[in-house]
C-alpha cells in the first residue's frame, strides 16, 4: 500500500470535531502564545490582524525549499498573509507585515490545494499558518473529501501554542518550524516575542511526539516527520549553539536540520547595527560545526 496522509486515516467525525474545536477558539482567540483574547469570529483583530477566513498572498510549486520537499515536482506552497511574530528583518515583510493578499473562502482554498496536487507537487506546504489554523483545517477537510491525498507541511515560525499544536495531532504529516532564538532578550528585541525560546521548545517537543524523525520514500521525498530550520544571524544573535544542543539532546540527533545562510538586512533591520549586514562564510561554517559537535546527523546540504 502506498503513502496515505494522516488526515485521511482519521474518522470523519474526529476530523470534523478537530475543525470545530479550532474554530471555537476564534471566539476568544488563544491560537498562539500572544493570547489576544479577541473575538475574531465577530470581526475583532488581534496581533495578527487577521479575520476568520483564510487570508492568502500567493500559491504555486516552489523549487527553493529543502530537497526532501521539492523532489521533481516542487513543493506546493501556499503563502498565508500576516504573522504572529514581529521580526525586524523579515524577508517576506510585504506579506507578513504589510498584509499583501486577499481573503478567500474555505472552498476556494480547498480548490487551491487540489490544483497544486494536479500540478504534480509532492506536498501542500502551509507557509505561516499559525494564526490561520482553523480556516486551513476546514479547507483541508473540504479538499480531502474531493480527493486531496498529499502530505501536509506545517511551515511555521516556531512561535506556537502547545495547545493548538496538540489539536493538530493526526492531521499534519510534516512539521517544519523555525527555531529562531535561544535567548529571550534577542527574541524580544528582534521579533517582539521574549517568550519565543520557551514556546518554541514546547512546540517542537509536541511536534516530534506526533510525527518523529523525518521519513522519506524511495525517491527521497519526505512523507512524515519533523524538519527544523535555523537561520544564522550576525554576531551570534540566534544562539545557534544552544539551539542545536537542545535539538540533539531533547528532540533527536537524527532530526533533519536546515542551517540557513541566507540572512540579509530587510525591512527594519538596517536600523540595528548588529543586523545591518549579511553573515560571513566563517559564521555559517561555525554554525554547522556547532551542529556537528552536538551530534546532529542530518544537516541539509552537508555531508556528515
Amino acid at each position: 500500500m502506498g503513502f496515505v496522509p494522516a488526515y485521511l486515516k482519521l474518522r470523519a467525525e474526529t476530523f470534523e470535531e478537530s475543525a470545530e474545536r479550532l474554530e471555537r477558539v476564534l471566539a476568544d482567540c488563544t491560537l498562539c502564545p500572544r493570547q489576544c483574547h479577541v473575538k475574531r469570529n465577530a470581526g475583532e483583530q488581534g496581533y495578527c490582524r487577521t479575520r476568520p477566513l483564510p487570508f492568502v498572498s500567493s500559491w504555486g510549486p516552489h523549487r527553493g525549499e529543502e530537497r526532501p520537499l521539492v523532489g521533481t515536482g516542487g513543493s506546493g506552497t501556499i503563502f498565508f498573509s500576516n504573522c504572529n511574530l514581529g521580526c525586524l528583518y523579515c524577508q517576506n515583510y510585504t506579506i507578513s507585515h504589510l498584509g499583501e493578499g486577499a481573503e478567500i473562502s474555505h472552498e476556494r482554498l480547498a480548490d487551491v490545494m487540489l490544483s497544486l496536487q494536479e500540478a504534480g507537487c509532492h506536498n501542500i506546504n502551509l507557509v505561516t499558518p499559525t494564526h490561520q489554523v482553523p480556516g486551513i483545517i476546514r479547507s483541508v477537510k473540504i479538499a480531502s473529501d474531493k480527493g486531496l491525498s498529499l502530505p501536509l507541511v506545517y511551515n511555521c515560525g516556531g512561535y506556537e501554542s502547545h495547545t493548538t499544536i496538540a489539536l493538530l495531532d493526526g492531521i499534519i504529516d510534516i512539521y517544519m518550524p523555525d527555531f529562531k532564538y535561544a535567548d529571550a532578550a534577542a527574541a524580544g528585541r528582534y521579533s517582539d516575542a521574549a517568550d519565543y525560546p520557551e514556546r518554541a521548545r514546547e512546540a517542537i517537543r509536541e511536534m516530534y511526539r506526533q510525527v518523529g524523525d523525518l521519513v522519506m520514500d524511495e525517491r527521497g521525498i519526505a512523507t512524515r516527520g519533523l524538519l527544523v530550520r535555523h537561520l544564522v544571524l550576525p554576531e551570534g544573535l540566534a544562539g545557534t549553539e544552544e539551539v542545536v544542543e537542545f535539538i540533539a539532546a531533547e528532540i533527536s540527533p537524527n532530526t533533519y536540520l536546515n542551517i540557513m545562510d541566507q540572512y540579509h538586512p530587510c525591512d527594519r533591520a538596517r536600523e540595528h547595527p548588529s543586523l545591518n549586514r549579511r553573515i560571513g562564510v566563517r559564521e555559517y561554517e561555525d554554525a554547522v560545526a556547532c551542529a556537528r559537535r552536538a551530534g546532529m546527523t542530518r544537516i541539509d546540504g552537508v555531508t556528515i
